[in-house]
C-alpha cells in the first residue's frame, strides 16, 4: 500500500490522528523499557543518528515524537521548513534500526504525546537543559528518568541548508 506521493506505508508510523492505535500497539510492551524522545529530523544527518543510537541504548523501544509539516513552520524555524514532508521525514527514520515507532504530533511540543505514552525515560539532545524538556515532571512523576545527552559536534540541519544554499 502506497500513501504520501508513491512513499510506501510502513507499520511503525502512526499519523497525529492514531494515537489509540500505537497505544494499543504498546499494550503488551509494557514490561520493557520504553524511551521517548522527539524533533523535527528534516534532514537527516549523523547527529540525529547519533543521538537515535544512543536514545535506544538506554531501554527497549524507542518512541520518536516528529513534529507534524505544521508544527515544524510554527516553530520559526524559516520559510523554507521543513524541506522534506512528515511522510518523506517519518518512512526514512522508520528504517533506521534504533526506532521502533515514528509517531506524529502537530502541536509545538510533544507535551500531549508524552502524556498519552508514559515513557520510562524521556530524552533531548543536550541542547535542552534538564529543566527545560517539555514532559519532564510527567515521565519523573511515574517515576521515569529525564536525560539530556551530548550533542555530536560540528552537525545541524540549519548548517547544513546554509551549506547547500551557499553552493547554489
Amino acid at each position: 500500500m502506497s500513501h504520501n506521493n508513491g512513499i510506501p506505508a510502513h507499520p511503525s508510523i502512526f499519523r497525529a490522528d492514531q494515537w489509540d492505535s500505537l497505544l494499543a500497539a504498546l499494550t503488551d510492551k509494557r514490561d520493557q523499557r520504553i524511551i521517548f524522545t522527539n524533533g523535527c529530523y528534516d534532514i537527516l544527518h549523523p547527529g540525529h543518528v547519533d543521538l537515535l543510537a544512543r536514545c535506544k541504548a538506554k531501554g527497549d523501544i524507542l518512541i520518536l515524537g516528529l513534529n507534524s509539516d505544521d508544527s515544524v513552520r510554527s516553530l520559526g524555524k524559516g520559510d523554507n521548513r521543513p524541506v522534506n514532508t512528515f511522510g518523506v521525514r517519518a518512512y526514512v527514520l522508520a528504517h533506521l534500526a534504533s526506532i521502533d515507532y515514528v509517531v506524529e504530533f502537530n502541536e509545538s511540543t510533544p507535551l500531549e504525546l508524552i502524556d498519552a505514552v508514559r515513557p520510562d525515560v524521556l530524552i533531548k539532545g543536550g541542547d535542552w537543559g534538564i529543566d527545560s524538556i517539555v514532559g519532564k515532571d510527567i515521565v519523573e512523576s511515574d517515576g521515569g528518568e529525564v536525560l539530556s545527552l551530548p550533542l555530536l559536534h560540528g552537525f545541524s540541519t540549519t548548517s547544513l541548508i546554509e551549506k547547500i544554499c551557499s553552493g547554489c
